[in-house]
């Protein structure tokens, strides 16, 4: 391979790595900003390793690291930098489609420990003091008040003892109020669905690069290794 054409593939990965790494931190700004402002975290404690502002800060933390790896082996024509950024990025890439493969195949497991978490938040909420537990019921009531629902499956969950975030309109806090009758169940699996949905797109993209990558990086590394580069 000529060295017109390596330049080419080298500048090439140099700007799909920096791309990809541009798209890493924004994803890492982006699932901060998530944990910061979502009210939902401490209602699904088994599903807090996969909560999409933690996948978001874990994902893009990772791509920023790796692709920092491909654009400084790529400039500097390193081969052992090349060699770090290869396997890196085959690992990465393998545990994202390892990933994909476990939201796939036990979707319906993790529906079930959802409910089941949310049905451990209400209990919880049910029967504290009016002065505990005080980050669930602020949580709980966000929630309610924010998707204008009221339980998990519905206002029967509550047992009569209704917090004022399912009341629909004024007056509340009375013996008699009116309530949403619709649980939050649905609502959040629909709201954690669209922005899994958001997050896999990102994803996708940033694997397709990756891929290209990877693809480019092999000719480059070995005409490195012919010409006995990258020992520096």
């Amino acid at each position: 391979m000529n060295r017109s054409c390596v330049n080419c593939l080298k500048t090439m990965m140099i700007h799909l790595n920096f791309l990809c790494w541009l798209c890493g931190a924004f994803v890492v700004a982006f699932g901060e900003f998530q944990m910061m402002h979502s009210r939902f975290a401490s209602l699904v404690t088994t599903f807090w390793p996969i909560y999409p502002a933690n996948t978001l800060v874990v994902t893009g933390t990772i791509v920023t690291c790796v692709c920092y790896v491909g654009v400084l082996g790529g400039m500097k024509e390193n081969r052992c930098m090349l060699i770090s950024f290869f396997t890196l990025l085959f690992i990465l890439m393998l545990v994202e489609l390892a990933m994909a493969c476990v939201f796939l195949v036990y979707s319906r497991e993790i529906d079930t420990y959802f409910e089941k978490d949310l049905m451990r938040s209400l209990e919880i909420y049910r029967n504290s003091s009016p002065e505990g537990n005080k980050t669930i019921k602020e949580d709980f009531d966000a929630v309610q008040h924010l998707f204008r629902c009221c339980g998990v499956h519905g206002v029967a969950d509550w047992k009569g003892n209704v917090p004022v975030s399912c009341c629909i309109k004024d007056p509340c806090n009375t013996h008699i109020q009116t309530n949403w009758e619709e649980g939050c169940l649905l609502k959040l699996r629909n709201w954690f669905a669209r922005n899994y949905l958001s997050t896999g797109a990102g994803v996708v993209t940033m694997f397709i690069i990756q891929f290209i990558c990877l693809c480019i990086t092999i000719p480059i590394f070995c005409h490195f290794r012919q010409r006995g580069l990258g020992y520096q």
